[in-house]
């Protein structure tokens, strides 16, 4: 058992990178996500063989993309870290600050060189090109925006419709065909 966890927490590790951040930071996800009590920073240090300082900045990494807590308790001085508690609020923590790090920052340089690419009147493959990207981009963001409005039962309905989606669109791409 303990050797699965720790596969795991290193695991979280390796997909850091992927994620957004480092190994430490990752590991350090994987180990409190899976820790049943609150872990104090020297806790985590010891626990995965770290510094001290270490912890302190991929606590405030964790902290700043909102998917881990601090508690604190009566007559005891020391912070105690924790994930959130559900998984679903930790994915859409996740979610929002890829979008905001990622898609946003995107999308924005896409809307300013259309512009200014229509107003040159110059580069009119890229500004075709650089449109067509803002669109799906665009639609992809607004689509999102509306799975984020949605209860965890309405995603989990959702999610569970799976190929039953790809099913309807088939029927109605045939249906279409056919007409």
């Amino acid at each position: 058992t303990e050797q699965l966890i720790n596969d795991f927490i290193q695991h979280c590790g390796e997909m850091g990178s992927q994620w957004g951040f480092n190994r430490t930071v990752g590991q350090m996800f994987g180990l409190l996500l899976l820790s049943e009590v609150p872990l104090t920073a020297q806790e985590i240090a010891d626990r995965l063989s770290i510094s001290r300082g270490n912890v302190s900045m991929a606590l405030k990494e964790l902290q700043s993309w909102q998917v881990i807590k601090v508690q604190r308790y009566p007559d005891d001085r020391k912070d105690y870290f924790t994930t959130l508690d559900d998984i679903w609020d930790i994915a859409h923590a996740v979610f929002e600050e890829r979008r905001r790090r990622e898609v946003v920052p995107t999308l924005n340089i896409l809307e300013k060189s259309v512009d200014e690419l229509k107003e040159s009147g110059k580069a009119p493959y890229a500004r075709a090109r650089m449109e067509e990207a803002l669109n799906l981009l665009s639609g992809i963001d607004h689509w999102a925006g509306q799975l984020q409005t949605l209860s965890q039962e309405q995603l989990q309905s959702l999610m569970k419709l799976g190929r039953g989606i790809n099913k309807v669109l088939n029927l109605t791409k045939k249906k279409s065909k056919d007409e």
